[in-house]
C-alpha cells in the first residue's frame, strides 16, 4: 500500500511517517503542508491512503476530501486532528478512520493493522441484494442505516423502507464494508456515516440517534471501547 501525509505541522508529518515506516508495510510516497499542494499531486498519482489534517490554511482537510470524493479512484481517508468535534462530519464523508493528536502509539498501530487488512479483503460491491417477498431488491450499501437482529430474522433499515431477511447478524456484517459499518451491540450493526447524535448512557455506554431513523441504537458496554476508538472519543 502507498500513502501520503497532508498536515501543515512538520513535526506531525514526521511523527506519522515514523510510525507508518516502523509499524507497517505501507509506503509513504508524499508529504505535503497544505491541501492544494496535495491535490495537485493526487490528480497525477494514485495512492491507497491519505492521512489528512483537518485544520490547514488555503484548503482544509474537509474541502480536500470532498474534492477527492469526485475522483474515479478514491483513496482511504484517515483524518488527523486535535479537535474531536469534527468526528461526525469526518464519518459523514465516509472516512476510514479519525486519528486524534497527540498520537497514541497503540491507537496508530491498531489503525495501520486495519488499513493493511482492508487491502487484503475483497472489495465490497457498492450495492447489495435484499429479499422482499418473492423478489430481490438491489439497494446501495450506503443507504443502510442500521441492522437489528429481530427474533429469527434480521431487520435491515433504510430511510424509507426496511427489509426482514433470513440471516445472522455476523454473516450479514461480512457482506458490508468494514470501514463503514460497525457492530455496536450483539443485536445491532450501524452505518457510521449515518450517526446523527451520540448520547452518553450508563456504565460508559451510549445511545445513538441515526439520521432518518426513529430507533435509538444502544452501544453495549462490551463494544463501547472500540466505538470510542473508532469515533475518536476519549
Amino acid at each position: 500500500m502507498t500513502c501520503v501525509i497532508v498536515d501543515d505541522e512538520e513535526p506531525a508529518r514526521q511523527d506519522l511517517a515514523w510510525f507508518i515506516s516502523n509499524f507497517s508495510a505501507i509506503r509513504v510516497v508524499g508529504s505535503f503542508a497544505d491541501g492544494r499542494e496535495a491535490l495537485g499531486y493526487l490528480r497525477e498519482h494514485s495512492v491507497d491512503v491519505i492521512f489528512l489534517d483537518i485544520n490547514m490554511p488555503r484548503m482544509d482537510g474537509i474541502a480536500l476530501s470532498r474534492t477527492l470524493k469526485e475522483m474515479k479512484t478514491r483513496p482511504r481517508i484517515v483524518f488527523v486532528t486535535a479537535h474531536r468535534e469534527y468526528a461526525v462530519e469526518a464519518f459523514e464523508i465516509e472516512a476510514f478512520d479519525y486519528l486524534l493528536k497527540p498520537f497514541c502509539e497503540e491507537r496508530i498501530v491498531h489503525l495501520l493493522g486495519r488499513l493493511e487488512a482492508s487491502e487484503k479483503q475483497t472489495p465490497t460491491s457498492g450495492s447489495i441484494a435484499l429479499r422482499k417477498n418473492d423478489s430481490m431488491v438491489v439497494v446501495p450499501v450506503g443507504s443502510i442505516i442500521f441492522c437489528e437482529a429481530w427474533e429469527h430474522e434480521l431487520r435491515v433499515v433504510l430511510k424509507q423502507e426496511e427489509f426482514r431477511i433470513t440471516s445472522g447478524i455476523s454473516d450479514f456484517l461480512k457482506r458490508l464494508p468494514p470501514e463503514r459499518f460497525f457492530r455496536c451491540h450483539r443485536s445491532y450493526v450501524i452505518n457510521l456515516t449515518r450517526i446523527a447524535e451520540i448520547t452518553p448512557w450508563f456504565n460508559q455506554t451510549y445511545l445513538l440517534r441515526m439520521q432518518d431513523a426513529v430507533d435509538k441504537i444502544p452501544v453495549s458496554r462490551r463494544h463501547a471501547p472500540d466505538f470510542r476508538q473508532v469515533m475518536g472519543i476519549k
